[in-house]
Parts: C-alpha cells; structure tokens; sequence
C-alpha cells in the first residue's frame, strides 16, 4: 500500500492525496460508506460506483463474525468474492461496538466477552483472533482492537482504557507479522488513536501508534458525546503528532460541516452511517441545506431533489415524488433517499479535493459551512 501526498491547500491543513491499494486507488479526502453486513443498505454496488461513485467501502468485522461467519466468507474466498465488489474495503475491528453493547460485554486484560445481540451466544474477541477475522474476511485496510469510551468518560477511566488499548494494539501488530493475507492481495493495518477529550492522553496515544510506522492511522473516539468544538480540538492535537506522509482516518465522523472541519485539519479519510440511516429516515443533505422530505411543503414541490447534483436520482425523481414515497412507506423512497445523500457525500469531498488543488479551499469552507447547516 502506497500513498503519494498531492498538495496541501495555502491557509489550510487540508491535503489531498492518492492512497494506493491491490483493488485500486483511493482519491483523498475520501468519504467510505459504510455497509456494516456485506451491503450498503439499499443501494445495489452498480449505483455505488457509477452514481454515488465511491472508491472504498466499509465492513464491520462484529457483525460479519456473527453473521454470515467465517466459514461461510473463507469458503467463498473473502468479503471482495462474497459480495461481488471489487474495489477496495475497510473493516472496522468490533471496538466500536465493544463500546456500543455495554449491556452485553465485558473487558479484560484478554479481550472482550461479550453476548450476540441475535442469539445471545457468548463469544470474545481478543486483539489476536480480532486480526485473524479480518485476515479472513479479506479487507484491504484492517482496524486495530481497541476500546472506545463515551467522549464524558471521567479523565481516570480514559486514561486507563487507553492504556489497555495500548497493550491491545501491541498484540494486534504482533499478530499482523506472524500471519499472512488469505487471498494473495496485501492488507493494512491502522492503528487507531484514543485519549477522548484529553490533550495529554490524546498526544500520548498519537506518539505510541506512530511507532509502529504503519500504513494509515485513525483517529476513533470522537463523536461520541463531546461538543463538536472538543473534536476539532483533539483532530488539532493528534496531527501535529502523526506522520503527514500517511493517511488520516477519522472513524464514524459525521455531518457535512464535521467533515469539512475535519479535512480542514488534515483528515483524508472519514466514514459515517449518517447518509443511509438519516436518508431512511427522510433526511436529504443538499447543496442547498438539509430537508426533511416528510414536510408537507414539498407536496406539490416537482423540482429536483438537488438541482446542483450529478446524480441520477437527483435528475429523474422530484421532491413531491420522493415525499410521497417517502409517507407511503415505500422501499423505492430509502433507496433514493440513500442513494441520494452518498452521492452528496461523495460530491463534497470531492469538491473539496478541486479546492484544495486550487489553493482555495479556506474560502470555500467558510463560504459553504452556514449553506450546509440550514434547515430548508
């Protein structure tokens, strides 16, 4: 895995770059989405490339684990195979969702027990089996086991989460050079940097990953409760710190305006489910501003849904259309509505790789943060 730094805009931190994989190549900044079981939702890999055009997708290695298994995913020859996309993929390692079940887990020096939230089956990942699952699996890109606390965590209870997530990452990397790729394409693996809302525990994470010269690193914990101006923050702190010849990756971040922000200083990689669950849920983020399609306002509304969008269903379906769809409950109305906002996603992050090329990023962000924020 290679990856070439193109430019860093003038006034900015924001850099674009070309990150280089076996099943292709990754224009930065980048916006993943997300298909946590083997699919986006809704939204058929045809529509993926060709209208959304996305270069990368996520899967998520809790959940694949437990359904369809390893067997089933080695059998048919990894994630790639399995569901027929041939572009790069990356894999969350379950951290994430060691922080979302704290219902049904429990940490130890040895990893995570936790319950299947289909059967109840008991099950535990540790940083050495969480590795091998990805190996199997087959991602490009393979997410270290880490812990993520709540963004409100007490500075004591950070503080030693992320000392365990250390010692984690530690047999993570152990593991990654005694195994091999299953499927003959190469596999990376990124740390990732914790220390919630702390500066010192943020820049004592940032300085420990950087040791293992990796390929990538991700910035995880953020967006999980704190005020957006506390992310910012700690996304300030960890790159002064990370290696600016290697993609950043900020996990599960977010809204139109976090993701400008972010590229602002210096992420080149984000993911969120936000585009496809808000999307289900009759939210459109537009050019223009973000709508709620239910509104009864868009009734007799026969406009386009984004008139400023090169996307398909932005060109053939109308507002009124979408919002009948949408009241009716209708399937059609969450596949458009998905398809719509990745394709906005995508449009973003790539107008702000021309931006950035052209020097005139700063003023474009500023110009199109309040546009992004409004209600329609």
């Amino acid at each position: 895995m290679d990856f070439k730094l193109e430019h860093t805009a003038l006034g900015s931190k924001a850099r674009c770059g070309t990150l280089t994989t076996d099943h292709g190549d990754i224009h930065t900044p980048i916006f993943m989405p997300v298909g946590t079981a083997a699919t986006v939702k809704g939204v058929f890999h045809r529509d993926l490339k060709e209208e959304v055009k996305a270069e990368i997708i996520l899967g998520n290695t809790y959940h694949l684990y437990l359904r369809p298994g390893l067997d089933i995913l080695h059998q048919a020859g990894g994630l790639h195979k399995f569901s027929s996309w041939d572009k790069p993929i990356l894999t969350d390692s379950g951290g994430f969702q060691v922080f979302s079940l704290a219902e049904k887990r429990k940490l130890t020096e040895e990893g995570c027990k936790f319950s299947s939230h289909i059967d109840g089956s008991k099950h535990l990942f540790t940083p050495e089996n969480v590795i091998d699952t990805q190996r199997i699996i087959g991602a490009d890109i393979m997410m270290a086991f880490d812990e993520c606390p709540p963004g409100t965590a007490e500075k004591d209870y950070a503080s030693k989460s992320l000392d365990l997530t250390n010692r984690w990452l530690e047999r993570c990397f152990n593991q990654y050079h005694k195994t091999k790729p299953a499927y003959g394409h190469y596999q990376s693996l990124f740390p990732i940097v914790q220390g919630c809302v702390y500066d010192d525990l943020r820049m004592k994470s940032a300085n420990f990953v950087k040791q293992f010269d990796a390929d990538g690193y991700a910035i995880g914990g953020l967006a999980v409760g704190e005020p957006a101006e506390q992310m910012y923050s700690m996304i300030e702190v960890v790159n002064e710190i990370l290696p600016a010849d290697k993609p950043r990756y900020l996990m599960g971040v977010g809204t139109p305006a976090n993701i400008l922000e972010a590229i602002d200083r210096g992420v080149d990689m984000f993911d969120c489910v936000m585009p496809t669950r808000n999307g289900r849920n009759g939210m459109l983020f537009t050019w223009n501003g973000f709508i709620n399609i239910r509104n009864k306002k868009w009734a007799n509304d026969f406009s386009a849904i984004d008139e400023n969008s090169d996307c398909f269903v932005d060109k053939q379906y109308s507002k009124a259309y979408l919002r009948h769809l949408s009241i009716s409950n209708e399937m059609l109305a969450a596949q458009i509505s998905s398809m719509h906002n990745l394709a906005f996603y995508l449009q973003l992050v790539n107008e702000a790789r021309k931006q950035i090329k052209n020097d005139t990023f700063k003023e474009w962000k500023e110009k199109m943060i309040p546009i992004l924020g409004q209600r329609l």
